[in-house]
């Protein structure tokens, strides 16, 4: 039997259940993929309780987007792929669960030195973070501020970033102010005086941001910093951007993120992969829970108290 976490109304961690399922066949240009790890992101959370607009609950919705494993079935028609070999799933169905289907378009091949917990951490951070580098525009000797730089897409910016030669400034709290420096950026508290703090420590002034936080002293913050918010980019409060003269990507956005973007996403994924692989990137996981544990995960989540990714495994 498949064991998937779905729920049947919008709320707290409570609606979050176990079910059991036969397992699924893989369909035409689709594998079944027995999971080995799945990634539990912000956006999980943000749908099961309503706070990003979905279609109307008309059945069990299943959740999660992010996952690795081992194909363990093939549909008809799939080439290039065999029973036995190790995956990455991004942008899938219902990811909280013991077995998966998906399309091989959504497949990347895992490397052997990375595991499965790693791999599962990187969907959407890594690829989100690999994209909004690229967009923003921010190139070698540049000065890019990324605000709430120890999350998941955080610490990734900063990393693409600095491969591009880029001079990244990060804000957190005190408590992971050490994280934000390992990865080779300039660490500051977030809070009153930030702007100063950060002229300080970038004499030369800010280029471009990147708002992973969408507090309103960030904003205010990277507007007194940068006066052309055409180089300040939110993935955070997209819902607002227009009013604010900013760009955004994904994060409430009414616009959908164009072919290029999409396409950027899809590499950060293997960029990081192979970073990973060779010891150039970092991945930071922060707890493991077992699978049925999902809503004790995402209590983790919301509570703010886990830095890094949280994965769960079946």
């Amino acid at each position: 039997m498949q064991t998937v976490i779905q729920y049947r109304s919008l709320g707290g961690p409570e609606v979050l259940e176990v079910a059991e399922y036969p397992d699924p066949a893989p369909g035409a240009g689709k594998v079944l993929v027995e999971v080995r790890a799945a990634g539990v992101n912000p956006y999980d959370v943000k749908v099961r309780s309503g706070v990003r607009p979905s279609a109307p609950i008309d059945g069990p919705r299943r959740i999660g987007s992010d996952a690795s494993g081992v194909i363990a079935a093939l549909g008809p028609g799939v080439g290039d792929w065999s029973v036995g070999d190790e995956v990455v799933v991004r942008g899938a169905s219902g990811a909280y669960a013991s077995e998966l289907v998906a399309s091989v378009g959504k497949l990347v091949r895992k490397p052997a030195a990375v595991t499965f917990e790693q791999a599962a951490a990187l969907g959407v951070p890594a690829g989100t973070a690999y994209q909004v580098v690229v967009s923003i525009g921010a190139g070698d000797g540049d000065v890019l501020l990324i605000h709430g730089a120890s999350g998941a897409v955080g610490q990734a910016a900063i990393q693409f970033a600095r491969a591009r030669g880029v001079t990244v400034v990060g804000t957190a709290g005190a408590a992971n102010l050490g994280r934000v420096s390992e990865l080779g950026a300039i660490a500051l508290e977030y809070g009153d005086g930030l702007v100063e703090r950060v002229l300080e420590a970038v004499p030369q002034g800010v280029d471009y941001v990147l708002d992973m936080a969408g507090t309103d002293a960030a904003l205010q913050a990277s507007f007194r910093l940068v006066a052309d918010r055409s180089r300040i980019g939110t993935i955070v409060v997209g819902d607002r951007a227009a009013e604010l003269g900013i760009r955004a990507w994904s994060g409430g956005s009414p616009v959908p993120l164009t072919a290029h973007e999409e396409a950027l996403r899809a590499e950060g994924l293997e960029v990081a992969l192979a970073g990973i692989a060779d010891g150039t990137f970092q991945v930071e996981i922060g707890a493991i829970y077992p699978l049925r544990e999902a809503a004790e995960a995402h209590r983790a989540l919301e509570s703010g108290g886990v830095r890094g990714k949280i994965i769960l495994v079946p």
